[in-house]
């Protein structure tokens, strides 16, 4: 759902129904609010994120490339969900009509990664653009 150019503000998803297997989550049968996202300006401010998270014993229960956007999803001392993702589109009608498109239909919900090999990437060399191409399916 969204009342804007972004892509979404709101996402209702009953995973169990599209045959996804849910999260590692401490109560995935809830119902209610799952996670507030947060937008970060780059793949490599995601992974700064990652890192500066890690170091404090904080490692996301989620990575997740939702081809819309690459995500890292934490749970914060009381159980709640956050996630920081960084927009794969920076035009908002590329976003949009990735969602239209057959990919997306597919697979609505996106390929898992881990975050310790896109660290490696990106120390390697990758560009921002290489880090957030959706996996090829």
């Amino acid at each position: 759902l969204s009342h804007d150019e972004e892509h979404h503000r709101f996402a209702i998803a009953n995973l169990d129904a599209m045959g996804v297997p849910a999260p590692d989550a401490p109560a995935p049968d809830k119902v209610g609010l799952d996670h507030a996202a947060f937008t970060l300006p780059s793949a490599g401010a995601l992974l700064d994120q990652y890192e500066r998270l890690k170091e404090k014993g904080v490692k996301p229960y989620w990575c997740i490339h939702h081809g819309l956007t690459l995500s890292m999803y934490y749970r914060d001392p009381d159980e709640n969900g956050v996630e920081f993702q960084v927009d794969c589109f920076d035009d908002p009608r590329e976003a949009q009509s990735f969602i239209r498109g057959e990919r997306f239909a597919a697979n609505p919900v996106g390929a898992r990664y881990d975050a310790e090999e896109l660290l490696a990437r990106r120390a390697a060399g990758a560009s921002e653009q290489e880090l957030l191409r959706y996996p090829a399916s």
